[in-house]
């Protein structure tokens, strides 16, 4: 029986509110095996979850659970969206299903989880490991995770493009040979440069670079639209050579760091993350050094304004997830429409200034992520077509 103290402790679990000793207690009820069969139904009853509860391995489930709950005796805040606290992310995880805070989002997607009630399943698919690569004399090949290329300077297995890591010696009089890598909606990528930098590239973006750098010349790549996570080689192991990103209204010059540029043809701003080392962002009106956990914030018309920012959640996509803070509806639905290659329209644009905040897993049906917004009574329907959906 649910008696009113465990209801308390669990409320506050799922919240993220209990404490040392409530989880003390709480780790303790779950022993018995009844009790976590109660626990189950209350979250499904109470806590606006909209999904069958799958059979699985109760006792695998029941252990992983009261290991992490013991393994994290600590008070966990509310708002602390991005970091869920593992012991309540794997249940959900291991139930398979979305889970809604009010007025907050966060979905996940269990192993083998079925569709939510109500769904309608349609044409649209999840994006993938996919690219197009234009070589030097402007032909094309097509790269997915059922193709293998390779030429003298590169390979890839359909999932990563990786360059030798040959330099080449300074040449004045011959002209660099550069490659386009191009990813398309629905798609995303990984390439290793020849110098050992590591680039992942989100969907709808294009990266120039050479297939080899010249020694004792500036390393310099061109992010033409999009966004990219870098991960540049030191220039101590290239002889001091340093590393440039160039994007439309800026330049980004680096001595060995890891930072995010995001310049989306669709968004006037480019918002430049720092993870770590240290980059000088140079724009058309001024400059600045960042910092680690700062961004910098270009736009066309205006000086460029330095923020503290959620690294996390800056660069959440690279690690398979949507991470939102306070985004408006519509900020969300673009970056869903360019992961899942779809149109999203909304035919009352007051719906577009609602805001949310929450965790979206990029390996989750886009019908499961809309029918959950639907639950929360924010919109009233969705209609899904072939290749575009209307929000209504």
């Amino acid at each position: 029986m649910l008696t009113p103290v465990i209801e308390n402790i669990i409320v506050k679990y799922l919240n993220k509110e209990a404490s040392p000793s409530e989880l003390e207690t709480l780790d303790f009820w779950l022993k018995d095996e009844a009790h976590l069969e109660i626990f189950k139904s209350y979250i499904k009853t109470n806590h606006l979850i909209d999904a069958n509860v799958l059979k699985f391995d109760t006792d695998t489930s029941k252990k992983q659970l009261l290991e992490l709950i013991s393994k994290e005796k600590k008070v966990i805040r509310l708002k602390t969206f991005y970091r869920v606290s593992s012991y309540a992310a794997v249940l959900l995880v291991m139930l398979g299903i979305g889970y809604l805070f009010k007025d907050q989002l966060f979905v996940t997607n269990g192993e083998g989880s079925n569709p939510p009630i109500n769904m309608v399943k349609s044409t649209i698919e999840i994006g993938t490991d996919k690219a197009t690569l234009t070589l030097e004399d402007g032909s094309e090949v097509v790269l997915n995770k059922n193709t293998s290329y390779k030429t003298a300077y590169a390979n890839s297995d359909g999932e990563a493009l990786v360059y030798n890591d040959d330099d080449v010696d300074d040449e004045s009089s011959a002209e660099p040979v550069y490659n386009v890598l191009t990813i398309p909606r629905g798609g995303q990528f990984f390439i290793q440069l020849a110098d050992g930098t590591k680039v992942w590239l989100n969907s709808e973006s294009q990266l120039k670079y050479p297939v080899a750098f010249a020694k004792g010349k500036t390393r310099e790549v061109t992010l033409v639209y999009g966004e990219g996570y870098f991960e540049v080689s030191p220039s101590t192991n290239h002889n001091g050579d340093a590393f440039i990103v160039q994007s439309e209204m800026q330049t980004v010059e680096v001595l060995g760091t890891q930072f995010n540029i995001k310049a989306y043809k669709d968004e006037s701003d480019i918002y430049t993350t720092l993870v770590e080392g240290k980059v000088m962002v140079n724009g058309a009106h001024d400059n600045t050094v960042l910092k680690p956990g700062q961004q910098s914030i270009n736009s066309p018309n205006s000086s460029m304004v330095v923020v503290n920012a959620d690294v996390n959640m800056e660069t959440a996509w690279r690690q398979g997830l949507f991470s939102f803070k306070e985004k408006s509806l519509k900020d969300i639905m673009i970056v869903l429409s360019r992961w899942y290659d779809v149109d999203i329209a909304f035919a009352n644009k007051d719906l577009e200034k609602i805001r949310f905040k929450g965790v979206l897993s990029k390996e989750q049906e886009l019908e499961d992520i809309l029918s959950t917004i639907k639950n929360l009574k924010v919109i009233n329907a969705y209609e899904i077509t072939k290749d575009a959906i209307l929000i209504k």
